[in-house]
């Protein structure tokens, strides 16, 4: 049965302050000071400069008499228990849920966001929950929700409360995910994946110009740096692509994504192509033709990648998992519901050939 159970009600019986606004200050990491009690952030590659009593890109890292602290702590805006395919991985522990909660905030301004009402707000602007790291452990765990993964919106920019979280579930015994733009520097995202199971990176396009333009003055480059890094740390990595009528569809842009991944994460780095429907700035498109997701498919499949998906089209078989080496099904989906799973401690139970993945 799919789960999706939006948790107020819990939330109520841990805090007589449930729902609040938020108000109070953490101290931020990541940052250096600059003249004129001016700071400088060094969280993302924006490496905003942030006068006295102004905020960062992000709305959420202020400067207070030349200090920088976050909003973004203890305050989600969202909490659930998810089916783990939500976020997407379908390369990790099938068929269990997920918690999966978010801080209202992005460090990025994409004009397809899906999430727009929660990313393009800041915490002052939302009614946030009430919770702690230890709480979201407890419901956790009360839940039986083995992992514990950052989504809906930008984890980067509720950095603090995320990675204290992810230290608080490690010790606990719960896997550790997070779903992210992957625009975050090296030495934060460094410190973060000590204490990160899985990951899966949004790679919007493989073009400069999109990130640019349609992501609100961001860049590729750094994003190919966090794919490299947590690849390099050993970290189970996936990639969603929003395919996206005219703008990031082309066959030439597919393919050149697709051997990039290739030669620089090798061929087991499980990736989602998912289907664009019109939302936030971007109504004046389509949907993704089926087609053009069966195309990106293919040219993945030639070029070598072991483990390719379409998402956002419930129903299609390319949404289930197949072994690379007997084509016999590991994973059969429909959605988010789990209806097959033919592998034992991480092999084909045809084949016995290695999956790539989290399994147990």
């Amino acid at each position: 049965m799919k789960k999706c159970i939006f948790l107020f009600f819990l939330v109520l019986c841990l805090s007589n302050n449930a729902f609040c606004h938020s108000n109070s200050y953490k101290d931020a990491l990541f940052w250096e000071k600059q003249e004129n009690k001016t700071v400088r952030c060094l969280l993302c590659p924006r490496k905003c400069f942030i006068p006295e009593g102004k905020r960062g890109f992000c709305g959420v890292r202020i400067n207070k008499k030349g200090e920088l602290f976050t909003l973004a702590y203890n305050n989600p805006v969202a909490i659930a228990v998810d089916p783990i395919e939500k976020k997407p991985f379908f390369n990790v522990l099938p068929g269990t849920s997920a918690f999966s909660l978010s801080i209202a905030g992005c460090n990025m301004r994409c004009l397809f966001c899906q999430n727009w009402h929660i990313s393009q707000k800041t915490p002052d602007e939302t009614i946030n929950y009430d919770l702690s790291s230890k709480d979201v452990i407890n419901l956790a765990k009360k839940y039986n929700c083995p992992s514990v993964v950052f989504t809906y919106t930008e984890p980067t920019i509720f950095y603090e409360y995320m990675l204290e979280t992810a230290k608080l579930a490690k010790k606990s015994g719960l896997f550790v995910g997070m779903h992210t733009c992957g625009y975050i520097n090296p030495e934060p995202l460094e410190k973060l994946l000590k204490y990160m199971d899985f990951v899966n990176v949004d790679l919007k396009s493989f073009s400069d110009e999109f990130y640019n333009n349609i992501c609100g003055g961001t860049h590729l480059e750094p994003v190919l740096s966090t794919l490299k890094t947590v690849k390099n740390k050993g970290i189970h990595l996936e990639i969603t692509n929003l395919i996206i009528p005219t703008l990031n569809d082309s066959e030439e842009m597919l393919r050149k994504m697709c051997v990039w991944i290739m030669e620089n994460l090798g061929q087991d780095v499980p990736i989602h192509f998912s289907r664009f429907h019109p939302q936030f700035k971007l109504k004046n498109l389509p949907s993704t033709p089926v087609e053009t997701l069966k195309k990106a498919y293919r040219i993945a499949k030639e070029i070598g990648l072991k483990y390719v998906y379409i998402g956002n089209l419930p129903g299609i078989k390319e949404e289930s998992t197949y072994c690379p080496k007997c084509g016999e099904i590991i994973i059969r989906r429909v959605g988010y519901s789990i209806l097959e799973k033919n592998i034992d401690k991480g092999r084909c139970k045809s084949c016995g050939e290695r999956i790539q993945g989290v399994w147990e």
